[in-house]
């Protein structure tokens, strides 16, 4: 795939704004919301809560860093921060099914139920907003020139 793809300013803007929220919520794994997104991991998943936030929270900031400065892999840290929002989903669920508070605002079945209607578009936010929407229709594109 094309490492890089032209954007326009309004995707530049929400892609920094993307890569802040993900560096901001990354330091909060780590500090003051440790606790909290301990309620979004699985009783299922094989390792201990803590070390999940830990990790996860690592990564987002990796990820947030690499769409925010790494300019000719933005595409790819767009594909891999959708990746990763569809990965920590089942998270929500879980969340949502054993009616775990969270953040002081998930306190209900009715919030932890809106949440997750926000994932798809954090999925789109990142594609979009790092050029990998476009990169993946261009290529297709080429393709069935190429090949049609």
């Amino acid at each position: 795939m094309k490492p890089h793809v032209d954007t326009t300013i309004v995707q530049n803007v929400f892609r920094i704004l993307l890569a802040v929220f993900m560096i901001y919520a990354g330091f909060s794994h780590l500090t003051f919301n440790r606790v909290d997104f301990q309620a979004q991991v699985p009783d299922w998943v094989p390792l201990s809560k803590d070390l999940v936030v830990i990790l996860s929270g690592i990564v987002e900031m990796l990820l947030g860093l690499g769409l925010a400065l790494w300019k000719n892999q933005r595409v790819n840290f767009g594909w891999a921060l959708a990746i990763f929002f569809v990965l920590i989903f089942p998270g929500n669920i879980a969340q949502y099914m054993d009616g775990k508070d969270a953040f002081g605002a998930l306190d209900s079945d009715r919030a932890r139920l809106i949440r997750l209607f926000f994932q798809p578009v954090l999925i789109v936010w990142a594609l979009w907003s790092s050029g990998a929407w476009k990169a993946w229709r261009t290529r297709n594109n080429e393709k069935q020139l190429t090949h049609g």
